[in-house]
């Protein structure tokens, strides 16, 4: 048997986490077994789905890496399928239509809560004769379509992360409906029928996916049976919890894919940790992996039943460990988008100066945006003095310090870190000074602060643009 696994979500919204891990468990699954990961775009909510999310899904598998094998397939295309195996279901007297209006289901579901009792259809229009539904269709009344559930029957599976589950046909709310509202023939299919009827097609040998769907899941058992075809391996993924243990939501501030790479995390490290929210390697002391590593290693006897908390600190953690690793090349390469989006001019600043650039700040990078501020004093023509700076620029001897330095950069032809060091040198002496004194009003003269990043290392860049001289003589005209 080849294993085929499915990711399907639906675009009414942007691609979010929980959906993201849900694609990675599947991915690993497949790849462990040689198998295939299929991509489904479940559009039948016409109102909500918006072609915009769907291209920010797309983009939000590929930059994480997440390669299809078949699709993507989408369910607004599949219409025909949907309602040919609805009618199967009507003609073998397994679904029904039923005519019952909005407002008599209110008064049902008020007249269940003042009773206390569970809201669920009653099955009224189970078994209509042919003369009251022509009585209905008469009367210009739409329907929908129910499937019939037996109240009594046990609906068992053996699921890969929470092994033997029952329920009771009775716990599932009465027959449901397959098929919305229609006056003229089958109307559009909903969610539970046509994810079956997907899956059967598609032939998906097992679906994985987030708890959440354990109630649909036994719903789903009876259609596959219904439309005669064996159910496939279930397995219910714990779900993303805030650290208060509550389900992560919009509430709790980011949660889209696109949203963790605006915030500057690399695709390698959020697809690393998402494997880690619910799965833990055999060597518990291994925390950084590819996909194709942890997919070797990958099986749901490793999956957690317990929630998966989402921790920021080793998000960043594991976002660090990445970025340092990374050759300065690669690191340019994803620094430069995040520096053109804040605006800065990077004409005249060309690819050695900027992998230079990037090879200062890079070992004190978190987040790939931190770039943005730590690099803001290399893209700016003057600099604002933090109020250590303006302190230490009023240290006596500072401004003689900094006339001297610029006196001895017009002798300079060439500037190099060596010329650097003998102008610092130099300046000692002659000044007459402590060595700290030079340095730390150099630095302040140069990027506005006491602190920052290697002093030598930014003069270079500076003086490679001609800015160094501009700020020391501001320095010493404040």
């Amino acid at each position: 048997m080849t294993v085929r696994v499915r990711i399907a979500p639906s675009p009414t919204g942007n691609l979010h986490i929980g959906t993201a891990r849900t694609a990675v468990f599947n991915w690993l699954f497949a790849h462990h077994h040689g198998g295939k990961f299929i991509l489904r775009i479940e559009d039948t909510d016409l109102e909500r789905s918006r072609p915009e999310y769907t291209d920010n899904i797309l983009a939000g598998l590929r930059w994480l890496g997440l390669n299809w094998d078949e699709g993507p397939f989408f369910q607004s295309q599949r219409l025909d399928l949907y309602k040919t195996a609805v009618k199967k279901l009507l003609d073998q007297g397994l679904a029904y239509r039923c005519y019952t209006t909005p407002e008599e289901l209110e008064a049902l579901r008020e007249a269940q809560k003042a009773k206390g009792e569970a809201p669920r259809y009653d099955n009224r229009h189970r078994n209509l004769t042919p003369e009251q539904e022509a009585a209905f269709q008469a009367e210009g009344h739409s329907f929908v379509i129910r499937f019939k559930i037996d109240d009594d029957r046990e609906i068992v599976w053996n699921d890969l992360v929470r092994d033997k589950m029952v329920w009771r046909g009775s716990d599932l709310g009465g027959d449901m409906v397959i098929a919305r509202a229609s006056a003229d023939g089958i109307g559009q299919p909903l969610y539970n029928f046509v994810v079956v009827v997907d899956d059967i097609d598609m032939q998906i040998t097992h679906v994985i996916r987030g708890e959440d769907h354990i109630a649909n899941t036994a719903k789903q058992i009876l259609l596959y049976e219904a439309l005669g075809a064996a159910a496939p391996v279930f397995a219910h993924s714990p779900l993303i919890l805030n650290m208060d243990g509550r389900k992560l939501s919009k509430r709790d501030g980011v949660t889209s894919i696109s949203d963790f790479q605006k915030l500057g995390f690399t695709a390698e490290a959020l697809v690393n940790y998402m494997t880690l929210l619910g799965w833990s390697p055999p060597d518990s002391t291994q925390e950084i992996f590819t996909l194709e590593v942890a997919a070797k290693e990958f099986s749901f006897e490793r999956v957690n039943k317990a929630g998966a908390k989402f921790d920021w600190a080793k998000l960043d953690w594991l976002n660090s460990q990445y970025i340092h690793n990374l050759p300065v090349d690669k690191l340019t390469d994803l620094l430069i988008p995040y520096w053109q989006e804040a605006g800065y001019n990077l004409e005249g600043r060309e690819r050695p100066w900027l992998e230079q650039l990037v090879g200062l700040i890079g070992p004190s990078l978190t987040r790939l945006v931190e770039a943005v501020e730590m690099s803001k004093l290399f893209f700016s023509d003057t600099v604002e003095l933090s109020e250590e700076g303006s302190k230490q620029l009023q240290q006596e001897g500072a401004s003689a310090v900094l006339s001297a330095i610029l006196a001895a950069l017009e002798n300079q032809p060439e500037f190099t870190e060596p010329t650097a060091q003998e102008i610092i040198k130099q300046v000692v002496k002659q000044q007459n000074v402590k060595k700290g004194l030079v340095m730390r009003s150099l630095r302040v003269a140069l990027t506005g602060d006491v602190h920052g990043p290697d002093l030598i290392q930014s003069w270079l860049l500076l003086n490679h643009l001609g800015l160094d001289k501009a700020r020391l003589n501001q320095a010493i005209s404040s």
